[in-house]
């Protein structure tokens, strides 16, 4: 599922590093405040309040200005709260940006600093437990997170070095003052080598160990590195590109719902360009889509276009006999079920739309708002129980099973770092009785798409095979490329059809295709 986009960037080319995240400090330096300048304040004008802090002006209790310039303490507390409350940059971020009046190349500063430090947090890790000479573990948490931000700075960004140290021991000061000294020390030792450097002195031989090599080199756990490697046919270089892809920051992409908004004209409206592949997408360079007009009026919503693609997929593919009923068993957050209902409205058809988390199942029933799709809030494991989901009823069924997500790494940056090997099982199960329900639920001669967000061969072709042959039911795999764009690349043998961001500029979707007989 694709979530809010980055808002914007702020960049001049990479300082050094292999992951191609860049940023500046502007015009100005953005370490110590000048001379003169109360700590905070940006340029002239009066002080503006903030939610950091406190301190004593005239006897009256009033919020004080951070020690460091505004877009990096935004960034330092959006990464905390990340680390400290699990949360999600795309939805924290933003918030705090629009709290503290951040735009343009402040807001884009932030932003930079704030997923470049979460994607790279592994590599940083390990770097800083090396100059400082203990395991990162061991840092006070806050602190920890500061030297993430102030090490991503010096490796990966074009802030002079004396800025990003400087700015660093400022924050420092003000979330763990009795560190100061340490952080300056370990800071000092981190820029006597570039991000290659640090490479090279500490990944482990890509003779011996190519996998913890690739881990360390473009900060990815070795787990999914593996799995990664797994489900590109063993190709290190493949694998090192699609790694490098996950440490870029994507495109927003927006789907221009069919019948409600054409994709040239779109592009035209918005500033940006039709997609490569899908006939509905737009590419933006960043910005706040969901503050667009035509999302707002409901004639487009952010999609990545591999989604766009797998949806279009099962509604494109030919079916004899009936075509009216359309269900998507899995339908939050409610993109695919917003292209899929649009579609079903130019031909005649009627979706329904099923999610078990009733919030979710709210936000389905605003993305479908005006188009001829029912919310029925339930478990999707219910056909044949559950009145609304009848056995043998409907045309077509979309299954976009609840994943790891290891397909959108690039756009959940703090996801590599939570996911573990432990959540593949409970997951694949649900993932197989997910695609038994929609078999059951499909008449016979309808089309199934079993679609995930992750190319983890587990979750992609062990469940689809698993599942099928379970089922009880006829099932023939349909070839799925011909589903796609003619002229798409790198498709593979068919019939199953797996996305990648260094191939195809997607998410990794993995698409299945299975008519019952």
């Amino acid at each position: 599922m694709t979530g809010p986009s980055e808002p914007g960037r702020f960049s001049d080319g990479p300082r050094g590093g292999r992951s191609g995240e860049a940023g500046r400090g502007g015009e100005r330096d953005r370490g110590r405040p000048e001379r003169g300048e109360r700590p905070g304040r940006r340029g002239d004008g009066p002080p503006r309040e903030g939610r950091f802090g406190a301190d004593r002006r005239g006897g009256a209790r009033r919020p004080a200005r951070p020690a460091v310039d505004l877009p990096r303490h935004v960034a330092y507390q959006a990464i905390a709260a990340v680390h400290r409350d699990d949360a999600y940059a795309n939805l924290v971020l933003p918030a705090m940006l629009r709290d503290e009046g951040l735009t343009g190349r402040d807001a884009a500063f932030a932003t930079e600093l704030t997923y470049g430090t979460l994607r790279h947090t592994g590599t940083l890790d390990a770097i800083i437990t090396d100059a400082a000479g203990r395991d990162v573990q061991r840092i006070d948490p806050p602190v920890r997170d500061a030297l993430r931000l102030g090490t991503y700075q010096l490796l990966h960004t074009r802030v002079p070095a004396h800025a990003a140290v400087s700015s660093t021991v400022d924050l420092v000061r003000t979330v763990g003052p009795g560190a100061t000294g340490f952080a300056n020390a370990v800071l000092r030792e981190v820029a006597g080598r570039d991000a290659d450097g640090w490479v090279a002195k500490l990944a482990p031989s890509e003779e011996t160990d190519p996998i913890g090599h690739l881990a360390l080199a473009y900060s990815h756990p070795q787990w999914i590195v593996r799995a990664f490697a797994e489900a590109l046919g063993g190709d290190l270089r493949e694998t090192a590109r699609l790694l490098i892809e996950d440490n870029e920051r994507p495109p927003v992409h927006l789907c221009a719902r069919p019948g409600l908004a054409d994709p040239v004209a779109l592009a035209d409206e918005v500033g940006g360009a039709p997609g490569a592949f899908s006939p509905y997408a737009v590419y933006l360079s960043g910005g706040a889509p969901g503050e667009l007009a035509a999302v707002t009026e409901g004639r487009a919503h952010v999609q990545d276009e591999g989604s766009q693609l797998v949806a279009n997929a099962l509604a494109v593919a030919p079916l004899d006999g009936p075509d009216g009923r359309w269900l998507d068993l899995c339908a939050g957050p409610g993109g695919k079920a917003g292209l899929l209902g649009a579609l079903a409205a130019e031909r005649g058809a009627r979706l329904t739309a099923v999610e078990v988390a009733e919030h979710r199942a709210r936000l389905v029933a605003q993305a479908t708002r005006g188009l001829p799709v029912t919310v029925v809030h339930t478990d999707g494991r219910t056909v044949g129980a559950d009145p609304k989901l009848p056995e043998g009823h409907f045309d077509r069924v979309l299954v976009d099973a609840p994943c790891t997500g290891l397909g959108s790494l690039r756009r959940r940056p703090e996801s590599r770092w939570r996911r573990q090997p432990s959540d593949l099982p409970p997951l694949t199960r649900l993932q197989r009785e997910l695609l038994t329900a929609a078999l059951r639920a499909v008449r016979p001669g309808g089309l199934v798409a079993y679609v995930t967000c992750s190319p983890h061969t587990v979750e992609t072709h062990v469940t689809v095979t698993e599942a099928s042959r379970r089922c009880g039911f006829p099932v023939d795999f349909v070839d799925a490329r011909p589903l796609l764009p003619a002229g798409m690349p790198g498709l593979g043998d068919g019939p199953t059809v797996q996305l990648w961001p260094q191939r195809h500029g997607t998410d990794a979707m993995f698409l299945a295709v299975l008519r019952k007989g």
